[in-house]
């Protein structure tokens, strides 16, 4: 019986496929490492570069990228002087990553800091901060917190537009704060943040994150923030940086694939200024 021989592609064709495919994939990579290097560096530029203190009031932050190295450019923080002379403090996280969600990051952050030029209450300054992105017709969606310490009086005064809880510690104990909040900013128009208000009467010290630090594949979110309080329960009187470098070394336990910040404010009860 005769055989009929195939008629498939010859090896030369078969390696000339191959290296059409192998260069594709390779120009791929090439333009998401682009990508990526282009979202760090939109990173790089938005975070600030020093943040402001008072004598009592000493601060520190801490960003770190995605293990993966490709979920960059959603996280970060903020700290600047306000035209009353308190400081506002803001820590924020935007959906999606690479470079579309770090654009979105910087609107989000000079939003921020200029509604805060014309209001100092954080509740309003989330509710404009909400007009104004939603004015400008994205897709994404932030969550965030907006904090303003008055040093004359040490009262730190937050809203929060569907961010994590803080943490706060002192030598009454350590709380992981739940306070009533708004949603994410992007989502409806006219939306309210309520305020809540503390005096930082006492040594402690009062810790703002994003979810990569206490979130990952395999470890849930209520057990990275028991972490984060054990860790500031136990370290609230160490200095602001150390404090900073203790609790994102969290998202090293959990696995994380997003990426992560952590603003630490470390007040000694006053007085400020």
């Amino acid at each position: 019986m005769n055989r009929r021989r195939g008629t498939g592609p010859s090896p030369e064709e078969l390696l000339g496929l191959l290296g059409r495919l192998t260069g594709q994939v390779m120009e791929r990579i090439k333009l998401q490492q682009a990508r990526v290097a282009l979202a760090v560096e939109l990173q790089r530029h938005m975070l600030p570069p020093e943040l402001p203190g008072l004598p009592g009031l000493s601060t520190a932050a801490r960003y770190v990228p995605a293990q993966t190295g490709l979920d960059i450019g959603g996280d970060w923080y903020d700290a600047f002087a306000l035209p009353d002379g308190s400081l506002g403090f803001v820590i924020g996280d935007v959906q999606g990553h690479d470079v579309e969600a770090a654009a979105f990051m910087g609107q989000v952050r000079t939003g921020l800091r200029a509604v805060a030029g014309a209001t100092t209450d954080p509740g309003d300054v989330l509710e404009r901060a909400n007009n104004l992105l939603l004015s400008m017709s994205s897709d994404l969606l932030a969550t965030c917190t907006f904090l303003r310490f008055e040093p004359t009086c040490g009262e730190l005064a937050g809203a929060r537009a569907g961010h994590l809880p803080a943490v706060w510690g002192t030598a009454a104990g350590t709380e992981v704060l739940t306070d009533p909040g708004g949603l994410p900013l992007g989502v409806f128009p006219d939306q309210r943040y309520p305020v809540t208000r503390r005096r930082l009467d006492r040594a402690g010290a009062f810790v703002l994150l994003t979810d990569g630090v206490v979130e990952g594949p395999s470890y849930p979110i209520e057990q990275g923030l028991a972490r984060v309080a054990g860790i500031v329960g136990a370290a609230y009187e160490a200095a602001a940086d150390d404090l900073a470098a203790q609790v994102v070394a969290v998202a090293d336990l959990t696995g994380h694939t997003d990426d992560a910040a952590v603003l630490v404010l470390r007040h000694n009860g006053g007085p400020y200024g």
